[in-house]
This record gives structure tokens, sequence and C-alpha cells, in this order.
């Protein structure tokens, strides 16, 4: 069992997805068929029900919401105890980050596994986490249980990301 696995986003993710994806095609060993079972069980457990077409299809077929499943799959197939997820809602519509975010946070619960997130978004932060350190420059500005660090930030930084985070009819999505 893995310790701990990283689930990359962007670039690395559409480079990386189609290796395991591509894997299974054309195969007929034992191995292969419980190895593509398991891979489409993993894709199921991440609400990509239509597994047969995602195994066949290269990186460039799916849309960002889709990728960031397969990754999140992915890491899951070794039970880490530890994910880092680097920017797991980054370049997603609001709907799609939405989901994304419940589903890590179901995730987490189903696999017993604590999750690591990068991210600039507080607004994502305050839902998803327990703990919070805030980084500036590759230096901890904030840290602390996310209501200590969200309602009473301590660095001029961690009050700017504050202001960024959205506001809907007056208030503030944090």
């Amino acid at each position: 069992m893995k310790k701990i696995i990283t689930i990359f986003m962007g670039l690395i993710v559409t480079l990386f997805i189609s290796l395991p994806i591509k894997a299974y095609n054309n195969k007929t060993s034992e191995n292969v068929k419980k190895a593509e079972k398991k891979a489409k069980d993993m894709l199921f457990r991440v609400n990509l029900p239509d597994s047969d077409i995602i195994m066949k299809s290269y990186p460039h077929q799916l849309s960002g919401g889709m990728k960031q499943r397969v990754g999140i799959a992915m890491a899951l197939t070794f039970r880490p105890k530890i994910i880092l997820a680097d920017e797991p809602t980054s370049a997603l519509d609001v709907i799609t980050q939405a989901q994304i975010v419940k589903e890590i946070m179901d995730l987490r619960k189903t696999f017993d596994t604590s999750i690591i997130i990068v991210t600039h978004n507080l607004g994502v932060a305050a839902y998803i986490s327990d703990k919070i350190i805030v980084m500036q420059n590759g230096k901890i500005v904030d840290k602390g249980d996310k209501d200590s660090v969200i309602n009473n930030p301590q660095s001029d930084y961690t009050k700017k990301l504050l202001k960024a985070v959205p506001e809907i009819g007056g208030e503030r999505l944090v």
C-alpha cells in the first residue's frame, strides 16, 4: 500500500492519463482483465459511469472535470493514507468545482484517507478543510483550524485572499 499519492492537475494529468487508459486496449491476459475491472470500478466510484468509453478515450477527448475524476480514481486505486491534491478545482467551471469538492469529501470518508489540498481558493479550502495553512513566498503566514484562519486572519496576504472569494447577495462564500 502506498502511503501518499499526488493528484497532479493541468498539463501533467493530460500527459499521464493516457498511459493507464490506453494500457488496457488490445490486451487479453488475466491480470490485465483484473486491472481493467478495477479501473472501471474506480471510474464508477468517481461518478464516471460509462467507463468503457472513458477507458478508450484520449485525454483531449475528456472534459476538465472528467480528467480530474480520472486523476482521483487513479490515486484512490492505491488506497493511500494521504492524497496530495494540487489545485483539484482550478480551470473548472463553478458547477464542476462544487461536484469535485463534494466527491473529494465523500471519497475521503469512503476510503478513510486524509487529503492535503493545495489551492489558491480559500473558499474551497474553508469548505473542505479541518486545518488551513496559508503560505506566501514559501513561508507560512497563517495557520490553524479553519475557523480561526477564516474568521481571524493574521496576515495581510490571507486577508487579500479572503477578499478575493466571491460574494452572492452581499454574503462572502467563505
